[in-house]
């Protein structure tokens, strides 16, 4: 495990979120959640390109037709290279207060995702699955979502509940049903929480640590294997990028660091980059 830690653009966002890996452009793609910004990051030129949204952002995958699907805090949109952006669907339009967090998209290019309180207050928020023009709520209950993220066969969900500092796991039907939920694992350690989970190739779930300084891995039996320490305490989310996809890149925040906090912390809500010696899964498009 590679203990070389590298910020390749420290764009200071709010809420760092939800990278995401386009193999086809090179090109890492992630959110400023309260910064209200979708960013791209060209591995190969180092170039960044920003895209102002129109309400928070949540999280943006391609798009098998074209363009990229994105969630921002009302529900779910279009969204295309000139920075244009089309309603598709509303989502917890009887919870005003609510905003969509974090998702995946699976083998079969069905969007999953995350719904939480704003306020951070309220367990009005669910689990999301959304496929062919039919939106449904898979497991609701929740303050804060995480995730979520799928296991390389696709039989296994790895969802966070962050405020009960809970990862869990559900079994996946072939139908995309959800069964047998159960925790997988719990973070004990005060002041640090659960944030997006990822799966890698072996089937090992990496976690953000928001408040933990770092990213945990853990076996598919729950076990803790590794920790990778970074020099901001917020990590929010990892996704695996390069062409061997080994290339490990980590989203952070800056949000509610104090000045004092800040100035130990100048990188806070960077994207960081490392190398790693297990693949991750090549990303997966919305299938529509």
């Amino acid at each position: 495990m590679s203990t070389e830690m590298e910020c390749v653009w420290p764009v200071a966002a709010v809420l760092g979120e939800g990278p995401v890996w386009s193999a086809s452009t090179n090109t890492l793609w992630f959110v400023d959640i309260k910064g209200q910004r979708i960013h791209a990051f060209d591995e190969r030129s180092g170039g960044r390109r920003s895209f102002t949204t129109p309400e928070f952002a949540a999280f943006v995958f391609e798009d098998a037709r074209d363009g990229m699907i994105c969630g921002l805090q009302s529900g779910l949109f279009h969204f295309d290279a000139a920075g244009r952006f089309d309603p598709i669907v509303k989502v917890d339009a009887d919870h005003p207060a609510n905003r969509l967090n974090d998702g995946c998209v699976d083998a079969a290019g069905r969007l999953w995702f995350g719904t939480m309180d704003n306020d951070e207050n309220a367990a009005t928020g669910s689990l999301y699955r959304y496929s062919q023009g039919r939106l449904e709520v898979m497991d609701p209950g929740y303050v804060i979502t995480n995730g979520p993220a799928m296991s390389p066969d696709g039989r296994l969900l790895y969802h966070v509940d962050t405020l009960q500092r809970c990862v869990y796991a559900f079994d996946v039907g072939p139908d995309g049903a959800l069964a047998n939920k159960r925790e997988f694992a719990r973070i004990e350690e005060p002041g640090e929480y659960p944030d997006g989970p990822v799966v890698d190739s072996a089937g090992n779930v990496w976690l953000a640590m928001f408040g933990g300084w770092g990213v945990r891995v853990y076996s598919p039996q729950g076990k803790l294997l590794h920790r990778i320490a970074l020099p901001v305490a917020q990590c929010t989310k990892v996704a695996f990028g390069g062409e061997d996809l080994r290339t490990l890149y980590i989203t952070t925040a800056s949000v509610g660091l104090s000045s004092e906090e800040l100035s130990r912390q100048p990188l806070a809500g960077g994207l960081f980059r490392t190398r790693v010696d297990v693949a991750g899964l090549p990303q997966n498009r919305f299938a529509g």
